[in-house]
């Protein structure tokens, strides 16, 4: 990890923590288990961010603005949101079509994130696709 990564990480409050890295564990796994070779992992807009190469880059992130939640952020001029908003209506919360909205005691839905985090690691070769193939 990175030492600007690093220090992005140690900026968030102690509770934010397990979070965050519960959602970084699992865009590496999905790149492992898709063998979608390296990821890479550094700093955009402030935000962490997450990439790789077939692939539209996803970012997460806590804002103090919002205690209570932190997001998954997503390419707005993509079609993910959309998709993600079609497939699971009832699991997931979403912001505009750019975030996936978590909440720090809330459930973690993780086999919807996984998926949506797969759909966004191979855009690039679904995008074509009605809901992106799913």
């Amino acid at each position: 990890m990175e030492k600007d990564v690093q220090d992005k990480f140690a900026s968030y409050p102690e509770r934010v923590h397990p979070c965050l890295h519960r959602l970084r564990e699992l865009i590496f796994q999905v790149a492992s288990e898709l063998a979608l070779g390296a990821v890479v992992e550094n700093l955009k807009w402030g935000e962490l961010s997450y990439s790789v190469k077939m692939g539209s880059p996803i970012r997460m992130d806590w804002k103090a603005a919002n205690p209570e939640h932190y997001c998954l952020f997503f390419h707005c001029q993509t079609k993910l949101v959309d998709t993600f908003r079609e497939l699971y209506p009832d699991a997931l919360f979403f912001e505009g079509n750019r975030a996936i909205i978590l909440t720090i005691n809330g459930p973690f839905p993780e086999p919807q994130l996984k998926h949506c985090i797969t759909l966004a690691m191979t855009y690039r070769k679904i995008k074509h696709l009605p809901l992106l193939g799913a």
